[in-house]
């Protein structure tokens, strides 16, 4: 009997449930677009497939025998799990659902990673999205590794980067945060020399952001902070200005988020009249021979939408 069951199909079992959940052939036919002839042909070949009855024929209708209890009931939940994984599949190839995992400096990913899988998630909410944040060394030797499917980050020194997709970034201008009642907190921009003296909370040597800084202080000849607590956590970063005079320099999106002009915040953020820039600050990087699925390649362009200002 199970090797003849093994002949059943699935519009086999499609009829099965139909019968038992209707009761008339005539109906369960109808529900399957198929005509009455068809389906009782195909009950028959089915009955004859398992070797045993199936439905009980009376002037009513039919109702499942006990084998045919049996077929229905699992029938359906094999049915259920099949047109699950059909719509699975679907989504994955149309790119609402999947895995997708990103890795973005700390900048990048609250001003451009977090804002694309908002509008992502609007049209994709089964997507499974990961994101690390790290230096751009880890992110990028995480690409080569195949951790992620692109990242947002600089090309470190000494890493070909003909074996990379490049998209180009955006300048980044640096801010520096405060807590909101440092005596350097108030309207209007700052003179660089104003910042000397404070003792600083920062990102730790050879960053970009830091480097840009200390070339800064220095071409301008203002003298570099004695103190210097050096964190990569923002979480380290925050709670340290909360409690001190330190100032920390930080990306423009960073500091929009904490710091809003606009809203209650226990931080401020402050501005220079001459700004100091990081031309550019990172890309949005990604393998030159790998393809994306459709959910990374969906991410991957909304964030580069929001990277070259076009959303």
């Amino acid at each position: 009997m199970l090797n003849r069951a093994n002949k059943l199909k699935l519009r086999d079992l499609r009829l099965i449930k139909a019968i038992a959940e209707t009761g008339q052939l005539a109906l369960a036919a109808e529900r399957l677009a198929m005509t009455q002839p068809a389906a009782s042909r195909m009950v028959s070949g089915i009955e004859q497939s398992i070797g045993a009855p199936v439905f009980e024929r009376h002037p009513k209708g039919m109702t499942p025998t006990a084998v045919g209890k049996i077929l229905a009931r699992n029938a359906a939940g094999l049915l259920k799990g099949m047109d699950q994984t059909l719509a699975d599949v679907q989504s994955a190839i149309t790119g609402q659902s999947g895995a997708v995992r990103v890795g973005a400096v700390t900048g990048a990913a609250v001003g451009f990673v977090v804002p694309a899988i908002q509008k992502l998630k609007k049209t994709a909410s089964g997507a499974d999205i990961h994101v690390d944040v790290a230096p751009s060394d880890v992110l990028v030797e995480g690409l080569l590794g195949g951790e992620y499917d692109f990242v947002l980050s600089r090309i470190p020194a000494g890493t070909d980067p003909r074996q990379f997709q490049v998209r180009r970034g955006r300048v980044e201008v640096i801010r520096f945060l405060v807590r909101r009642d440092h005596p350097l907190a108030g309207p209007g921009p700052l003179k660089t020399a104003d910042l000397a003296g404070w003792e600083w909370v920062a990102q730790g040597l050879r960053t970009p952001l830091r480097q840009a800084i200390e070339e800064a202080f220095v071409s301008r000849g203002i003298p570099l902070p004695d103190e210097i607590v050096n964190t990569s956590s923002l979480l380290v970063m925050f709670a340290y200005l909360g409690s001190t005079d330190a100032i920390a320099p930080t990306s423009r999106e960073v500091a929009e988020l904490v710091a809003p002009t606009s809203g209650a915040s226990q931080l401020a953020a402050l501005d220079l009249e001459d700004p100091i820039i990081i031309n550019p600050y990172y890309h949005l990087i990604s393998m030159k021979n790998q393809s994306l699925s459709p959910i990374a390649m969906q991410l991957h362009d909304l964030v580069y939408a929001a990277l070259s200002g076009e959303s």
